[in-house]
């Protein structure tokens, strides 16, 4: 979804908070149901299933989590961030994988403009930051945060 550039520059029609992409997914879904026509999503595998087979088949997690980083730095944030989940999913406790998860969701997370986005992509960072250190990602935002 793309607002037209006329309306986009109004100051009050800025995504502060939402974006309108989440707005016309929630329309979407409150009057046309849950379906979304890939027939793969109607009774899908777990995402772990899911992500170990590509891992499998692409040499391993850490090779998803290399191009994930890859594509992170050269801005394809969408993509990269595909790639990481799926590196984290596909090993959950591998700290050298969650750094790269990190570090893909944190430059996700710095090209923010919402609120709404900019937090759940924070969390996610905290997450893998959470496996590298030992601890949860609540304890990484806590003490990520300054005192006052």
């Amino acid at each position: 979804m793309r607002v037209p550039d006329d309306l986009a520059a109004l100051h009050y029609l800025q995504p502060h908070y939402d974006e309108p992409e989440f707005i016309v997914h929630t329309v979407w879904r409150q009057f046309a149901g849950w379906y979304d026509g890939n027939p793969a999503h109607l009774k899908p595998a777990t995402d772990e299933q899911l992500a170990a087979e590509l891992a499998a088949l692409s040499g391993g997690a850490q090779v998803l989590a290399d191009r994930a980083l890859e594509l992170a730095r050269a801005g394809s944030h969408r993509l990269a961030c595909h790639l990481a989940q799926l590196a984290g999913d596909a090993a959950p406790a591998d700290t050298t994988v969650h750094t790269a998860r990190a570090e893909v969701y944190a430059l996700r997370a710095a090209q923010e403009r919402s609120i709404m986005s900019t937090g759940i992509f924070t969390w996610a960072e905290a997450e893998s930051r959470g496996v590298i250190a030992g601890t949860d990602a609540t304890t990484e935002l806590t003490s990520a945060m300054p005192t006052l």
